[in-house]
């Protein structure tokens, strides 16, 4: 996983409330086993209407995507995450998650950022023009305008994310406990070596 420190460029405001999986990427995307490719059928129904956020030049490429309340409810595909990290997206920005979203994008080194709505509707008027900073380090959301945006976040998933660990990078980190806790299992107990 890419280490997530800071986080700065333009941002998608879409702002939509209860956007579902459904939204963020078809069922019909869902026969594939890879992440690759995903971020095309990102957002489908909504890149069907003409002027859409996701098809204007001015935010292509956007590593913020800043939307409303109850982002990523509905089912748990975690291809909407996949989907998410393929068109570019390195963090959202809403006033909730769904629970099986956040989990899913923080697997896959999303930062889901949690703001009150007030902020939310500055950022997106922001968003309109200029570029948005998350530091993952001082938990906060800035504008050039000296907005300045504090949120709280799991400190495990923080510093996950800060570190680019997901639950294999973890595992691997911790190599040599486990190879010596291994070692001595065999000596004090050969016939479980077998």
């Amino acid at each position: 996983m890419e280490k997530l420190t800071a986080i700065e460029g333009r941002a998608y405001p879409l702002g939509a409330k209860n956007v579902d999986t459904d939204v963020i990427i078809p069922a019909h995307y869902l026969k594939t086993i890879t992440r690759v490719g995903l971020g095309e059928g990102a957002f489908e129904t909504i890149r069907a209407e003409p002027g859409n956020v996701f098809d204007d030049p001015a935010y292509a490429g956007s590593p913020i995507l800043i939307a409303g309340d109850n982002f990523g409810c509905g089912s748990s595909r975690e291809h909407a995450a996949w989907a998410l990290n393929d068109l570019g997206i390195k963090a959202v920005i809403a006033p909730s998650f769904s629970d099986i979203f956040s989990s899913n994008a923080f697997k896959n080194g999303i930062a889901t950022i949690v703001l009150p709505q007030e902020a939310v509707d500055r950022l997106l008027e922001v968003a309109r023009t200029d570029p948005i900073t998350i530091d993952l380090d001082s938990r906060s959301v800035t504008t050039p305008f000296q907005d300045r945006f504090a949120f709280a976040m799991d400190p495990f998933r923080r510093d996950c994310l800060m570190q680019g660990l997901d639950e294999i990078g973890m595992t691997l980190a911790m190599a040599d406990t486990i190879g010596a806790f291994e070692a001595r299992t065999a000596e004090a107990r050969p016939w479980l070596a077998a």
